[in-house]
């Protein structure tokens, strides 16, 4: 789910930010390319912890720029088949329901959610229980497992289930 990563990346710096402050410039232009990103092989970059090398800057040839290759650690967020996360829903369909951990947006069909819960459409579009006693709609909090994941260039999306013991609501708004 989370990891502490050591990335390098290259990193172009202009002329004009030579000077005192020049590693100043440095760590906030890398956490400005890189924090919210997301890379497939390590997952979602949530955040920079810190440059532990900056190497030797070399000029560009014809650019003037000077070209940095930095080492840096970083916090990472990666989900995996068969993990169990809470998210908070964001929007209830016929079809199922969409759901955000973080930047993660999960989909739980509606095959994968229990046979107790029916979906309604009486005051808004949700899912509840029979006896009314449990409700999914925008806001609640939920319990899933992870099913699945599918990976593009720059976004990691997955399909849940709450179809298993101790999975489901856990909260629902006021």
């Amino acid at each position: 789910m989370f990891y502490i990563k050591d990335l390098e990346k290259e990193l172009e710096v202009h002329p004009r930010f030579f000077g005192p402050r020049l590693r100043e410039e440095i760590e906030r232009r890398l956490r400005q390319e890189v924090e919210g990103t997301c890379n497939g092989q390590f997952g979602f970059i949530l955040g920079v912890l810190g440059i532990t090398d900056t190497g030797r800057g070399l000029l560009r040839e014809g650019a003037g720029v000077a070209v940095f290759n930095l080492k840096y650690s970083c916090i990472c967020f990666k989900p995996f088949k068969g993990e169990v996360m809470d998210v908070v829903v964001t929007s209830v369909n016929k079809m199922g329901f969409f759901a955000e951990a973080g930047p993660l947006q999960v989909f739980v069909s509606n095959h994968l959610i229990p046979e107790a819960f029916e979906f309604n459409t009486a005051h808004e579009p949700c899912y509840q229980t029979t006896d009314g006693d449990q409700k999914i709609v925008p806001g609640s909090e939920v319990r899933l497992r992870i099913v699945g994941t599918r990976v593009d260039a720059a976004d990691i999306f997955a399909v849940g289930s709450i179809k298993e013991d101790y999975l489901g609501v856990i909260s629902a708004p006021l």
